[in-house]
């Protein structure tokens, strides 16, 4: 045996299907002899093995390679990119691709973009470095970004025809009438397969015509965006000689295939008001702007919300327009041949079945509740206690199983399919590609989540005997809608009873589960576990009234912190796999600084509180690995961090990390040198980022450097404040505040008050408090970061009067209490609703004042609050 043929049977041994991976690489080898033979250097073993696995997990992929040899080349590149691409990313990526394929038709090139990227994405998902809800999540991204080109394209070719479609804005003058690509079902939830149809819905803005500056003159709005949807779809749909990007289906429009392909957002709001049967309703809860304006939909969105999720609906009423949709698809199921791993009993419509019914149960009053994506919806209902814990266990480790399974098989030839092989080579091959040794192992494991998944199912839509279902104790599914809020606070006496709250040492015990775990995806889970056991203990006693404000965002504050050490130790143990053998000296942990920003900053971490954070290496130093740059090894280092702290799982995730405010933003390193950093701070950032940098806060990592970065970053923002004078701050800081209040608010319906956002909220003391720190050189010089610090700080150096600090200290004080008790009842929210709503009723009880009291507190606060700021601003 050559020493080629030996390096492939020792690459392909371990493989699920290793003869069709010999195949391919003979292949390669009569068709493409020098891409075969580059594959063969040394240097390139790790692509040579990649390849050889996409083959031998997708026939479908091993002919992609074939018919493109050239992306063997792009994928070497792009191989060890772990971190999802965003939209953007991709449409990036997609007009590169266009302008080197600029003889290609659109829908071959978007048909060829797309498999090409599948190649990267089918890597990452068999190579066990991505969770299933990143996978879909970036096949999401993926069809997206096509559905954006593709209208931009269509775009272009009916306005050169008709001229631009216009409408009239509020003044009677002539605007552009804008057009949104509405995703539906999977896609609308970004849970998309690899061979899913895309469920599209197209709306308008409203009617009127053309300019008619185009080379056919003018036609109605109507037309234009009707013919708009249907070039579309055909760019998207149609086949070339490497198939169709996308399966389009538009069945779920209003009056389904009888209705207009696009449609006016006020015609398609009164469908869903009037007309629209409650299924149709139902596939509304996993709907969201997938293209074109974003705004037009959430402006349809704010319309018919309260119709989809309702709060006159009784739950035996939710449940039983859910379970007639079930029923439509087991009659239509019943000529299936095999088990359907979508539609078949204990399959994954069932899964999303129990999460939608008891949102549409459950969400008219809970807005929290109404998350699209399936396993959010399941995370969010189990903490309402509407699921068990062991069932939310079930049902999670199901969706996970079934999903996976169902990409094993549709991957094989990149056919949408449901169908699990009944027997013979193919089950077993099925069965080597989920990992089972034995074909044994694999039919029991699906025999036990499907069992779980239709025991759970039947549990949920069995029919109650009567109006009063009571409280689970991990066992009932069921709790009244009318007394939910009540039951947060009264399931926080029965749990914390007596008790006093007991600190813990939150990092030495996540560091301690961590380093007890022995890969990657154990890690992930025994973080979520432990963080999720001591966050909700704080939420617990915080609701039963048995911590105070300031002892609740304190232990979050810590909890935070301790589980972003935890996730840097999660990284430096995945890095050392990756990279053990090239490490220059062995490390006890990544030599990162973590910076806080936002609450995390200020010490205030609060329930559903983001991370904002700036991550900084020592670029004075050499690389930790012989391969990689300080920046190429901190870039890794930084996904696998994040990964660690933001993919959700079955365990679910622990916070949204936000890196957007880093040097040149979402253009800009997601890690940073402290020299770049520094350099950038001083030289280049903007008013608006030193009103964000100046409460810096060395968070986590390694803390003594953190401490210098965040030192010298701030003593040089306040010298530049200094510099550039008082009038161009405050006009600048204005500017920002303002521009936030009018993206922040355009949507509030009426009666809301975003206490954040809105005319006399928290941005407007943040703002004022930072603009008058810089204005003045008050710095903070100590680790209490509080905005109440702060103001007595601004007071004591005579920045404010008494009167001033008065009514900020008061009305922050209150306004953060608002805030507290918001996220307390309902997750996360800044938006605190009218009168006669269930969550005033809830903040009330918790500020121990009446509706009427807290509505007129607010009006109080909020006006003096905002005539402050406009006297220091004017």
């Amino acid at each position: 045996m050559s020493a080629e043929a030996e390096k492939i049977e020792n690459l392909t041994r371990d493989l699920p299907d290793a003869d069709s991976a010999k195949r391919f690489f003979s292949e390669l080898e009569s068709k493409h002899p020098n891409e075969a033979n580059k594959l063969l250097r040394e240097q390139n073993r790790g692509l040579l093995s990649d390849v050889l696995a996409l083959a031998a997990w997708s026939s479908f992929l091993a002919t992609t390679l074939l018919q493109h040899p050239d992306y063997i080349v792009w994928l070497g590149r792009n191989r060890r990119e772990k971190q999802n691409r965003t939209p953007e990313d991709l449409l990036e990526s997609l007009a590169r691709f266009a302008l080197t394929n600029s003889a290609l038709d659109t829908h071959t090139l978007l048909a060829r973009f797309r498999r090409r990227e599948l190649l990267r994405i089918y890597l990452n998902d068999i190579r066990n470095l991505v969770t299933i809800a990143e996978t879909t999540e970036e096949l999401s991204n993926l069809a997206d970004a096509c559905l954006e080109h593709a209208l931009r394209v269509a775009r272009q070719e009916l306005d050169n025809r008709f001229g631009v479609p216009l409408e009239s804005d509020e003044k009677g003058k002539a605007r552009r009438a804008e057009f949104c690509v509405v995703a539906l079902g999977k896609l609308g939830s970004r849970e998309l397969n690899y061979a899913s149809d895309i469920d599209l819905l197209f709306l308008y803005s409203s009617d009127g015509t053309t300019s008619g500056t185009g080379a056919r003159g003018s036609v109605s709005n109507r037309e234009y965006f009707v013919k708009l949807a249907e070039k579309l779809t055909n760019i998207v749909g149609s086949q070339s000689n490497e198939g169709a990007a996308y399966r389009v289906d538009l069945r779920l429009r209003p009056h389904g295939r009888v209705g207009g392909l696009a449609i006016s957002i006020q015609e398609a709001a009164n469908y869903y008001k009037q007309t629209a049967r409650d299924w149709e309703r139902q596939v509304l809860l996993r709907s969201r702007s997938a293209a074109g304006d974003a705004p037009l939909f959430r402006r349809f969105w704010s319309e018919i919300e309260s119709f989809v999720y309702r709060t006159d609906v009784s739950v035996e009423d939710a449940l039983a327009a859910v379970r007639l949709s079930k029923q439509k698809i087991n009659q239509e199921q019943r000529t299936e041949n095999g088990f359907n791993v979508k539609l078949g009993t204990g399959g994954i419509r069932e899964i999303e079945f129990i999460a939608q019914a008891l949102q549409l149960a459950r969400g008219g009053r809970d807005a929290w509740l109404r998350a699209p994506h399936t396993l959010i919806a399941l995370r969010r209902l189990a903490d309402r206690a509407y699921l068990a814990e062991n069932e939310l266990a079930a049902l999670s480790d199901a969706y996970v199983f079934l999903r996976r399974l169902e990409h094993r098989l549709q991957m094989e030839h990149g056919l949408q399919t449901h169908a699990v092989p009944d027997g013979g080579e193919k089950r077993q091959l099925i069965a080597r590609r989920m990992n089972f040794s034995e074909t044994e192992s694999f039919d029991k494991s699906l025999s036990i989540h499907t069992a779980a998944v239709n025991r759970i199912f039947e549990k949920v839509f069995r029919v109650p005997n009567s109006e009063d279902v009571v409280r689970i104790e991990n066992a009932d599914l069921i709790t009244p809608i009318e007394t939910q809020n009540e039951q947060i606070v009264a399931d926080a006496i029965i749990k914390t009873d007596d008790s006093e709250f007991q600190p813990q040492k939150y990092s030495e015990i996540l560091q301690k589960a961590v380093a007890d775990a022995e890969n990657f995806h154990d890690e992930l889970a025994v973080l979520r576990v432990e963080w999720r056991k001591f966050y909700e203990e704080i939420r617990q006693f915080d609701a039963a009234a048995k911590l105070s404000l300031f002892e609740s965002k304190r232990l979050q504050t810590e909890l935070a912190e301790a589980a972003i050490n935890a996730a840097l130790l999660i990284s430096k143990k995945e890095m050392s796999r990756r990279f053990h053998s090239a490490f220059r000296t062995p490390h006890s942990a990544l030599d990162l600084a973590v910076l806080g920003l936002g609450k995390l900053g200020s010490g205030g971490m609060d329930f559903g509180s983001d991370l904002d954070l700036i991550l900084i290496f020592d670029d004075s130093k050499e690389s930790p690995v012989d391969k990689l740059t300080n920046a190429e090894f901190y870039a890794h280092a930084t996904e696998i961090f994040v990964s660690a702290l933001s993919s959700l799982t079955r365990e679910g995730f622990l916070y949204r990390v936000d890196l957007r405010l880093r040097p040149d933003g979402k253009n800009g390193a997601v890690c940073s040198g402290a020299c770049s950093f520094l350099d950038y701070v001083r030289t280049r950032a903007a008013v608006w980022e030193w009103l964000a940098y100046v409460k810096l806060r060395a968070a986590a990592g390694n803390l003594n450097f953190a401490r210098s970065v965040e030192e010298n970053a701030r003593k040089n923002i306040h010298e530049r404040a200094c510099e550039i004078g008082k009038t161009e701050l405050k006009t600048e800081t204005k500017r920002v505040r303002e521009l936030l209040e009018r993206e922040k608010t355009k949507n509030l319906r009426r009666g809301e008050n975003d206490i954040k956002y809105g005319a006399g909220g928290l941005l407007d003391v943040y703002f004022a408090v930072r603009f008058l720190q810089l204005r003045d050189n008050v710095p903070d010089e100590s680790e209490n970061r509080s905005t109440f610090t702060s103001l007595e700080r601004l007071r004591a150096a005579g920045s404010l009067d008494e009167e001033d600090f008065t009514v900020l200290s008061n009305g922050y004080d209150f306004l953060r209490r608002v805030d507290h008790s918001l996220r307390l009842a309902a997750g996360r929210a800044t938006r605190i609703p009218s009168s006669s709503h269930p969550l005033l009723n809830q903040v009330a009880i918790r500020l121990q004042i009446s509706e009427k009291e807290l509505l007129e507190l607010l009006d109080l606060h909020t006006t003096e609050i905002r005539s402050v700021f406009n006297r220091l601003f004017r």
